[in-house]
């Protein structure tokens, strides 16, 4: 990423490094408890420099959901489009989604606790992102439902469930002291989940081999 004309070499380093410090902040203290002063004093900047970088509170707290929500959608767009089955892409965006709760902790935190405090414009982008993702889960529930790979229900109230199994995950995660890697997780997440979706067509075995051959295909061509 470029740096915006004016600023340092180092800007778009220490704006990032900011961005890291602040969600830790926010996750262990909450936005709204979370001044501007102890931000300063935590990153070593002065109030006037610590605009330079974030611009304004709110803006800070656009960047982490930023962080969570953009990689999530892209990777998830890319999903929704893969060659196998509906149930195997669901369970490749399970493990998206539990890649980036490892990988962001406090960003989660953050993301699930204090998008509340977003207004105007900044609230209604991040809730459409957020409507956006639940939709192409809900849009491949109703796939596997129509291939009756699930029985049919209600596919608001699948995606529903799909999101709680998964949501929870950073209320009691720890990133290194846990037994279970994403993948783990995920082959965990979906089994229960599935299981209770299936219809008797379902091969839930089927679904990890389906993932497991995309897999191997995406790493082959990354190696090529």
């Amino acid at each position: 990423m470029g740096r915006p004309p004016g600023h340092s070499k180092g800007y778009e380093a220490k704006k990032q490094d900011i961005i890291d410090t602040a969600a830790a902040l926010f996750a262990k203290n909450g936005y709204a408890s979370t001044g501007t002063t102890e931000l300063g004093e935590v990153t070593g900047l002065a109030k006037g420099a610590l605009y330079y970088y974030i611009k304004s509170k709110e803006n800070l707290l656009v960047e982490i959901q930023d962080r969570v929500l953009e990689p999530l959608l892209e990777d998830t767009r890319a999903a929704q489009s893969v060659d196998i089955s509906a149930a195997a892409r669901l369970r490749l965006i399970s493990e998206i989604l539990l890649d980036m709760i490892y990988a962001r902790l406090d960003h989660i935190w953050v993301y699930e606790h204090d998008y509340r405090h977003l207004s105007g414009k900044n609230l209604k982008k991040f809730l459409a992102r957020r409507h956006e993702f639940e939709m192409i889960i809900e849009s491949i529930i109703v796939e596997a439902m129509r291939d009756e790979q699930f029985l049919h229900s209600d596919p608001h109230l699948a995606m529903l469930q799909y999101f709680n199994l998964h949501n929870h995950t950073y209320q009691w995660l720890k990133p290194g002291t846990t037994r279970w890697s994403a993948e783990e997780l995920s082959k965990t997440y979906c089994r229960t989940l599935f299981g209770g979706f299936a219809t008797t067509i379902l091969d839930i075995d089927e679904v990890e081999r389906e993932v497991a051959t995309y897999n191997e295909s995406v790493q082959t061509a990354i190696g090529a």
